[in-house]
C-alpha cells in the first residue's frame, strides 16, 4: 500500500502547503505528498487550499478570492522569505464560521508551483489536485486555460519526479486527461457521503463511469465512501483502475489497515509518522517465538499481527457501514 502525505493538517507544527511541509513529509516513508493547485489572475500555478485568503488590517477582515490575485499580491500574504520583511496576516475561516489566527509552530512563506518543484525533495512523487470552486461554473476554455498553465510548469520543472493529478471537478479531470497522457489522472470523490447536483460526483458507480468513459487511470475516494459500499471495491478492480482514499478515518491505522486487507492500493494521510509507525506494526510479520513454538502456543505466536480470514473480512465489511454512518 503507498502512502501519501497530505498537506492540509490542521492542527500543525509546519505552515501546510509550503516548501518546508513538503520537504518534512520526505523525511518518512512517504511516496507522494498531496497538494492544491490554483492558478493566479496573471497565469501563474500557486498552491494554496482554500478558495478566499483572508486577512485583517486595522482591525477590519477582508477576503479576496485566490484566483482573482495577481502572483506579487498573493505572495505578499503570511511569512515572507526576505528577512525581516512582514506579511499580511493570515486568518482561516473555520467551518462554524470563526475567523482564527492562522498561527503554526514552523513558519514558511506561500509558494508557487515552480517552487515546489525546484525546492522539494526530488525523490518525493507530487499529487496534484486541481482545485476549483463548487460554486463556480466553468466553461471549457476557462478550464483550458488553467490545466495549460499547470501543464507548462510540469513539463518544465517536473523531470524524472513523479506526478499524478486529482481533481473533484469532473470536467477538469476530463479535459487533464485529454490535454495530455504522460502522467496519470484520478478522479476525486466523496464517495456518496455528501450530494452534489452534477450527479457524477455522488457515487462510487458514476466514477467509475467517468474514469472509464474518459481513459483515468484511478479513483480517489473519501475513506467513508469505501467503508459504506464496500461492493465497489471489487468494480473499481474489474475496471481496471487504482483506489485511493482520503480523510478523517485515516487518521485511524486500523481503518487504514483494513484498506490495507481489501485492496485500497493508496492512503493519503495527514499524521504521516504517527500512522505510518502504526500500520507499519499492523503489517508486520512477528518474530518466531522459540518458546511459544515448543509449547505449541500458537495464539502467542500470531499475536502481534490480526489475521482475518475471508469469512471474518465479510463480517467486518457488513459491519464497518452502520459504524460509519
Amino acid at each position: 500500500m503507498n502512502a501519501l502525505a497530505s498537506s492540509d493538517r490542521r492542527l500543525q507544527e509546519v505552515r501546510e502547503n509550503t516548501v518546508r511541509s513538503f520537504n518534512d513529509a520526505a523525511r518518512f516513508p512517504v511516496d507522494y505528498v498531496e497538494f492544491d493547485v490554483q492558478v493566479t489572475k496573471d497565469g501563474c500555478p500557486i498552491i494554496f487550499h482554500d478558495n478566499f485568503i483572508y486577512t485583517e488590517e486595522d482591525g477590519k477582515i477582508s477576503r479576496m478570492r485566490v484566483t482573482d490575485l495577481q502572483l506579487e499580491d498573493f505572495v505578499l500574504y503570511g511569512p515572507q522569505n526576505e528577512q525581516g520583511k512582514g506579511g499580511k496576516p493570515l486568518l482561516r475561516k473555520m467551518k462554524d464560521g470563526r475567523m482564527l489566527n492562522w498561527n503554526v509552530q514552523s513558519e514558511d512563506a506561500l509558494c508557487t508551483l515552480q517552487e515546489a518543484f525546484e525546492k522539494v525533495n526530488p525523490r518525493l512523487g507530487f499529487n496534484v489536485e486541481l482545485k476549483f470552486d463548487d460554486d463556480l461554473e466553468y466553461q471549457e476554455d476557462d478550464l483550458t486555460c488553467i490545466l495549460q498553465a499547470i501543464l507548462k510548469v510540469i513539463f518544465e520543472y517536473a523531470k524524472d519526479r513523479p506526478v499524478l493529478f486529482s481533481s473533484f471537478q469532473p470536467d477538469a479531470a476530463q479535459l487533464m486527461r485529454k490535454l495530455q497522457s504522460t502522467y496519470p489522472v484520478y478522479f476525486l470523490t466523496n464517495g456518496g457521503t455528501e450530494i452534489y447536483t452534477d450527479v457524477r460526483r455522488n457515487s462510487l458507480e458514476e466514477a467509475i463511469k467517468l474514469c472509464l468513459a474518459s481513459g483515468m487511470q484511478g479513483i480517489v475516494s473519501e475513506a467513508r465512501g469505501i467503508f459504506r459500499h464496500p461492493a465497489a471495491i471489487p468494480m473499481i478492480k474489474e475496471a481496471n483502475l487504482s483506489l485511493l482514499t482520503y480523510g478523517t478515518l485515516n487518521n485511524v491505522p486500523e481503518a487504514v489497515y483494513m484498506q490495507h486487507l481489501i485492496g485500497v492500493n493508496g492512503v493519503i494521510v495527514d499524521l504521516v509518522p504517527e500512522i505510518t509507525e502504526a500500520v507499519s506494526k499492523l503489517i508486520a510479520v512477528p518474530e518466531p517465538d522459540p518458546e511459544a513454538e515448543n509449547l505449541g502456543n500458537q495464539a502467542v505466536k500470531g499475536a502481534a499481527t490480526p489475521n482475518f480470514s475471508q469469512r471474518e473480512i465479510s463480517f467486518l465489511l457488513r459491519l464497518i457501514p452502520e459504524l460509519v454512518q
